[in-house]
């Protein structure tokens, strides 16, 4: 009889625990993969359990835009690149960045040397491969400083829209494609291709490297103390989640693996990913950094006639969640 009475309080315990967890949805940018690997280890390993909070993840796709999903209240907190959470806050939608997990950029153009572009200087006269939905902010604020028009002819570049897989390299439809570093980079040596056969340009050594996956929520919410409070710990558990997987990148590309209800990734796919991530989130502890922040505002602000953002942006972050958070 004790022991059925202890039972019952127990699952008790366990019930009144789950009833008050702090329900938070998260939208990703993109599909389940590496890039998140941080949100999925925190998952799995009950880091946001130990928060009290029971977390959502919401896998993104081509079709999926964080802002609109956010804004329609489908979301609490989205995975969004500075520029286009800017470019959105511009157009209206109050986006505030409250943590930065990730220090570098890992965007980039992989060229094909057949096409004859090995330097900036041979952009022009040529078709690059661009991604839109707020990825092409960048790239456009590149080729402002360049000097290079996106209008094509034989002084400027011939913008493509690509689509997000590497078939306009492989099929020499664009001498440069947008890739990165821990995904369609490896797509395009994985088709054949060796690296002596290719040029990159990163964007961080070309100088306009702008912030990526960001944690970014609605400015009202955050008037809410209650809900700086969520976020804190929202952002407490992802990061341990993110350290984790540093330090274990292989075991948490499993973890991605498991959590992929797709089915569409593989294991040696995920594991590169992984270790070409844990670069770019080595050296955050989830605070963004002003400068970064100022370096990615003046890059926007550069793009000549057709800029990202009109002017520099007022209240578009705040150090009060990673302040609780990483306390």
């Amino acid at each position: 009889m004790t022991k059925w009475f202890a039972g019952v309080s127990a699952a008790a315990a366990w019930l009144a625990g789950a009833a008050w967890a702090e329900d938070v949805t998260l939208q990703l940018k993109w599909v389940t993969q590496a890039q998140f690997a941080g949100y999925y280890v925190a998952l799995d390993k009950g880091f946001y359990e130990e928060e009290g909070l029971d977390v959502t993840i919401r896998p993104g796709g081509p079709d999926i835009a964080p802002p609109q999903v956010i804004a329609g209240g489908g979301a609490d907190v989205i995975v969004e690149w500075m520029p286009a959470a800017l470019a959105a806050r511009e157009a209206g939608l109050p986006l505030v960045n409250i943590a930065q997990p990730f220090k570098h950029s890992g965007m980039m153009l992989t060229c094909r040397n057949d096409s004859g572009v090995t330097k900036t200087a041979d952009f022009p006269g040529h078709t690059l491969g661009v991604w839109f939905f707020g990825n092409e902010y960048p790239f456009l604020s590149w080729m402002s400083t360049l000097g290079v028009s996106t209008d094509g002819g034989a002084d400027g570049v011939t913008v493509l829209k690509q689509g997000f897989n590497v078939d306009p390299l492989l099929q020499n439809q664009a001498a440069c494609i947008s890739t990165m570093t821990y995904n369609e980079y490896w797509q395009v040596i994985d088709a054949g291709f060796k690296p002596e056969d290719l040029t990159v340009f990163k964007y961080e050594d070309q100088g306009v490297a702008t912030l990526e996956d960001g944690l970014w929520v609605s400015e009202e919410r955050l008037a809410d103390p209650a809900f700086v409070e969520t976020m804190a710990k929202f952002v407490r558990a992802s990061m341990k989640g993110w350290k984790w997987a540093e330090e274990h990148p292989d075991e948490a590309a499993m973890i991605v693996l498991e959590n992929d209800e797709t089915g569409a990734q593989t294991e040696k796919h995920q594991k590169r990913m992984m270790g070409e991530i844990a670069k770019l989130t080595a050296g955050s502890n989830g605070a963004l950094d002003p400068a970064d922040y100022e370096r990615t505002v003046k890059t926007l602000l550069a793009a000549g006639s057709d800029p990202v953002i009109t002017k520099e942006p007022a209240g578009a972050w705040t150090h009060a969640v990673s302040d609780v958070a990483l306390d």
